[in-house]
């Protein structure tokens, strides 16, 4: 009887809240770069050139760090975004735990040139956010950022008042000066009704009249993925973008104006596949159609995707069934029309230790400076946040290592 009330709840929630937003203005098109496929050097034909390309590049390495200790004990869903400048900025939660009552969002800025982040300050607590959206908060979490058509910096994240993560909502805070000092706290209306068990975790996207596409998602009786289109602090249209119990935290690849596909974090139970869920768009993110899984594993763990201008795609991920003690690298090369991935590095493993000694490699994230290059940044065991740069001259010798395979398997 609980589930039946439950649902009937839940229904007229959803009835509520479509009509809430059916003032839907026309929907514009994904502002999607152009994308130039590099085609192959035929000078490198031979075997011996081939060889002394990759030897050559074989000296690069990606650069590894971490982002500056604030003394937490815990610390996770660590972000980026770009600056004018051309620095990086990161934004991280931090507290004796996840959803401790002293948990804060902190952000410091990448310097590329000296290589160094700075003093990191906090943007959002508890009680700042009580008072800009006059409401009890009981914690906060996943902080995202994007950059509105304004220029503005635009900063969402979770916020809990009653419950668990289930209860969240979105909240956002903007910034004139690329993140010294920020807006007051406005809460994103998802639904008239409950506004609740609404959160994100993924990079918004571009439409082509200035406003995002933000890739949301649900925990409350159903696990599914929603897209919302964002003007300013003001939800204007939602879609969904999957449905039962098994696909969260979705993240997108545009292909083009029209056409995008995303994946997700499976939630999937009992002896269902541990794989990613895919679904995919062709108008734009107005309807999104289940189309299968990605055949590689994922262990109910977050994903990051990135698109680079040349049109490479990379994932950061754990590729297990099971726990999150390996965190890879994979790479797809445009010019495979199978769209395969390969793991091209393998950025954590503890799979030799034992089960109590193994750490935890998780909720990876992926921006690029230039489009040639790729920072990403990760939960290290709960206790820092690791940051590593993989530069152009690494990035595009593993994109001629591929080819390289591509032509051995006569594909």
């Amino acid at each position: 009887m609980n589930r039946v009330i439950a649902f009937c709840f839940l229904l007229l929630a959803a009835v509520l809240g479509f009509l809430y937003i059916d003032s839907r203005p026309t929907w514009a098109p994904f502002q999607s770069a152009t994308v130039s496929v590099v085609e192959e050097d035929q000078s490198q034909t031979s075997p011996t050139k081939k060889s002394s390309s990759v030897n050559k590049l074989s000296v690069v390495h990606p650069q590894l760090d971490w982002l500056p200790d604030t003394g937490a004990a815990s610390v996770h869903a660590a972000s980026l975004i770009g600056l004018k400048d051309g620095s990086i900025r990161a934004f991280w939660f931090a507290g004796s735990r996840e959803g401790a009552p002293d948990v804060v969002i902190n952000s410091s800025v990448f310097d590329p040139k000296s290589a160094v982040w700075n003093a990191p300050t906090v943007v959002m607590d508890r009680t700042t956010a009580e008072k800009g959206l006059s409401r009890y908060i009981a914690k906060l979490g996943n902080p995202v950022p994007s950059r509105s058509a304004d220029g503005r910096l635009q900063l969402f994240f979770v916020t809990v008042s009653i419950g668990g993560w289930a209860g969240s909502s979105i909240s956002t805070i903007s910034s004139d000066d690329e993140g010294a000092t920020w807006s007051r706290p406005h809460r994103l209306i998802t639904s008239p009704f409950t506004n609740l068990s609404t959160l994100v975790k993924s990079p918004a996207i571009q439409f082509t009249d200035g406003r995002l596409g933000l890739p949301a998602y649900h925990e409350w009786i159903g696990r599914f993925g929603e897209f919302l289109r964002v003007e300013s602090d003001q939800v204007i249209d939602k879609r969904r973008m999957s449905s039962g119990r098994s696909a969260i935290q979705p993240i997108l690849f545009v292909d083009n104006a029209e056409q995008a596909t995303a994946y997700f974090r499976q939630t999937r139970s009992g002896s269902a596949l541990k794989q990613i869920p895919v679904s995919e768009t062709r108008n734009a993110g107005q309807a999104w159609e289940t189309v299968g899984d990605l055949e590689v594993a994922n262990p109910n763990s977050a994903i990051a995707a990135l698109d680079l201008s040349n049109g490479m795609r990379l994932l950061a991920l754990n590729n297990l069934e099971a726990g999150r003690h390996r965190l890879v690298l994979l790479m797809s090369d445009p010019s495979n029309t199978a769209k395969q991935w390969q793991v091209v590095q393998v950025l954590e493993d503890d799979e030799a230790l034992p089960d109590e000694q193994r750490r935890e490699f998780s909720y990876p994230y992926l921006i690029t400076g230039d489009g040639s290059d790729a920072h990403l940044v990760y939960t290290w065991d709960r206790k820092k946040i690791r940051h590593i740069h993989f530069g152009s001259a690494w990035l595009a010798q593993l994109q001629s290592q591929l080819k390289d395979q591509k032509k051995e398997g006569g594909q």
